[in-house]
């Protein structure tokens, strides 16, 4: 082993061997933790001995790798839950053992993904291509690994709000002209969020009706698009769901992109995770008219359990969406060799020049279990939900108050006669993540509180489903009684 001739003043370890010991020790740490996913509580609140040592002052010395290998080891119990196979709540991935190791890759180049030539890049480019194929995008789109679908949602509107003012939305803004888009009213909170960040305000978004299966009212649409442009807006963007987040409601993105057509709309999908059902047989159908979108923003890290955080965003029209973001400075000019090669530079296509390497842990996760493996887990993840569903249904103090569309499905404890069923509702499942004996979460539909089981994870098993249905009734019934 070379000697070791660290300068004073470096961050490295002074003592190479010692560190790679404690780093082992960190390695074996993390692995019984994920080894372990299936037993203990789902979720458990961190305790107050780990709240009061994240809450001492600024250290102006260090504490020493020791004592915060130490503390890392104590935070590893108080995840949010999502590595355990009852966590039913939101929409999270459970992520996989073997995308630890590209995380420690990646943490050792510790590479710069705003551009240059290097070989994470490459990396980043090999995903993009393998989603235009995905999607059936043409090999001239363009995409961009992000944080998640909220991000990637900002960086396709900018596209679409820039492509229908032109060139002045970049220096002067939206001005007055008042652009209108449309989405249904089970979208994303993201989306008007993107709204209200490009300056166009969030009540320039017209959040169509739904209907009984909670997809976009077509009808109201077009109604919607026709008013608009009699008041004089200017109509500029329309954006179907796929996979709503509180039912898994899949509008007719077909239909929707043959209104977008005829009305000169860009066409965005959200798939934060249901675009990834196009990797199964039985989904794919359903997802007819996505390829003929504009734009598509969904997240590696639920569907395809990446670990946090990495989401996409895909744009047909490269020079659109080059368009709206690639102005470099002098010093971020590129070259036709060396290091600053590699043209276009991901900061091309984005607000962000400092970017991780959230590339590689995405590729590692496709290239090790393909996409078939993936698809089956969807498949089984839709199946489970529609088992749930069967069991509710079945049972005489519950109800079901939504159709299963793919993998989510909602419900209600509902004993006969018995009022405040709304706050019953949300105590149960305050309850049941307390005790950790699962994790769903709740939302509203139709003016009702439902038990929100959201279904995204490998590790889901079918005996889990009668659990959660008996924990749910026990539950509820101990607090009847305790009125």
């Amino acid at each position: 082993m070379a000697e070791n001739d660290t300068r004073p003043d470096s961050l490295d370890p002074a003592d190479w061997p010692r560190f790679r010991a404690e780093a082992h020790a960190m390695l074996d740490a993390a692995i019984d933790r994920m080894e372990q996913a299936t037993e203990g509580p789902v979720w458990q609140a961190p305790p107050p001995e780990l709240r009061a040592a994240m809450q001492t002052p600024l250290p102006r010395a260090g504490l020493g790798a020791e004592a915060v290998q130490t503390q890392l080891r104590d935070l590893l119990p108080y995840g949010v839950g999502n590595t355990h196979p009852r966590f039913f709540g939101w929409v999270h991935g459970s992520g996989t053992p073997s995308n630890l190791m590209a995380d420690i890759a990646a943490a050792a180049l510790n590479a710069n993904l705003g551009g240059r030539d290097h070989g994470a890049i490459h990396v980043e480019r090999q995903v993009i291509r393998w989603c235009r194929a995905l999607f059936g995008f043409p090999a001239s789109a363009s995409g961009l690994i992000v944080s998640g679908t909220s991000i990637a949602t900002i960086i396709a509107l900018k596209a679409a709000r820039d492509r229908t003012i032109g060139a002045e939305a970049r220096t002067k803004g939206p001005q007055a002209r008042p652009l209108t888009g449309y989405t249904s009213a089970q979208t994303h909170a993201c989306v008007a969020r993107a709204f209200d960040m490009l300056g166009l305000g969030s009540d320039a978004l017209r959040r169509i009706p739904t209907n009984g299966a909670f997809e976009i009212d077509i009808d109201a649409l077009r109604a919607s698009i026709a008013a608009d442009r009699a008041a004089g807006s200017i109509p500029f963007a329309l954006i179907g769901t796929a996979g709503s987040v509180n039912t898994g409601a899949m509008d007719d993105l077909d239909q929707l992109a043959g209104i977008a057509a005829t009305e000169s709309l860009w066409f965005h999908v959200d798939g934060a995770f249901g675009a990834l059902g196009i990797l199964t047989e039985t989904l794919r159908p359903r997802l007819a008219g996505l390829e003929r979108a504009d734009s598509l923003a969904f997240d590696f890290h639920k569907w395809m359990h990446v670990n946090y955080d990495a989401g996409f965003v895909l744009i047909r029209d490269e020079a659109d969406h080059r368009a709206a973001f690639a102005d470099r400075p002098d010093y971020l000019q590129g070259a036709e060799r060396g290091l600053a090669g590699g043209n276009p530079w991901p900061v091309d296509y984005g607000p962000e020049l400092s970017r991780g390497f959230r590339a590689l842990k995405v590729w590692a996760q496709i290239a090790e279990h393909g996409t078939d493996r993936i698809g089956r887990l969807i498949e089984r993840n839709c199946a489970q939900a529609r088992q749930l569903a069967a069991l509710v249904d079945a049972h005489p103090r519950m109800e079901r108050l939504a159709p299963v569309a793919l993998n989510i499905c909602n419900f209600r404890f509902a004993p006969e006669g018995v009022p405040d069923l709304d706050d019953l509702n949300r105590e149960i499942v305050t309850r049941l993540q307390l005790h950790g004996l699962a994790a769903p979460s709740t939302t509203t539909l139709n003016g009702q509180t439902a038990i929100r089981v959201n279904i995204t994870n490998h590790r889901t098993r079918d005996s889990d489903l009668p659990f959660l249905v008996e924990a749910v009734e026990r539950t509820g019934n101990d607090l009847l009684s305790a009125r």
